[in-house]
């Protein structure tokens, strides 16, 4: 399968730095949205899975990253159980109680992979003679070519006003072979920072 030439430079920019790489593909904001206001306020932490330790294990990381930014995170699953994931209404109703102004929410929308193709070469120094070859041919090394695979997550990100049950911004991104949760999340978060920023919703 074939990349597109953003996507063949986020994977080749991900590979040389032997981590994960995230970059958002399109961004949404509310006409009459400002700056968040949320310095100091309490702002959810909410991140969509099926498996509660992904989930908690995700929520303590992206709560930590939105404390980082000047607001105070919590975990949702502090406050909401899967079960008030799914009811709307009452989930809005309890983080509001618990005196939550705002809530980002994460989730994962796709996942594909994808074949990498490495050709084989030779290395090292060339020779044209036979005490060439005697003197330093042995350096020379045949790598045989090989396949990978490449990993690439879709995330869909969210950030909502509770107090005016209003939704402020959306995000959709692709993170390039994604680590372990806790750093996958903390990657996510940086670079929705950086859209936001752009989006001129914080500082």
């Amino acid at each position: 399968m074939l990349l597109s030439f953003k996507r063949a430079g986020i994977l080749a920019a991900a590979l040389l730095a032997g981590c994960s790489s995230t970059t958002f593909e399109s961004a949404w904001k509310a006409p009459d949205a400002g700056p968040l206001a949320y310095s100091g306020r309490k702002v959810a932490a909410i991140f969509v899975s099926s498996n509660e330790s992904t989930r908690r294990v995700a929520e303590d990381t992206l709560a930590r990253e939105i404390t980082k930014r000047g607001a105070q995170g919590v975990a949702a699953y502090t406050l909401l159980s899967p079960a008030d994931l799914k009811d709307k209404e009452k989930a809005r109703d309890k983080l509001l109680k618990a005196g939550c102004a705002g809530a980002v929410m994460m989730r994962v929308t796709g996942k594909e992979q994808q074949i990498r193709a490495t050709p084989a070469a030779w290395t090292g120094p060339g020779y044209a003679s036979f005490s060439g070859y005697s003197d330093w041919g042995w350096d020379e090394v045949y790598e045989p070519g090989y396949l990978s695979t490449d990993t690439i997550v879709s995330i869909e990100t969210l950030v909502y006003s509770l107090d005016k049950d209003k939704l402020v911004w959306a995000g959709t991104s692709e993170t390039f072979n994604p680590s372990q949760t806790e750093a996958f999340v903390e990657d996510l978060a940086d670079s929705a920072a950086e859209q936001l920023k752009k989006d001129g919703l914080i500082r």
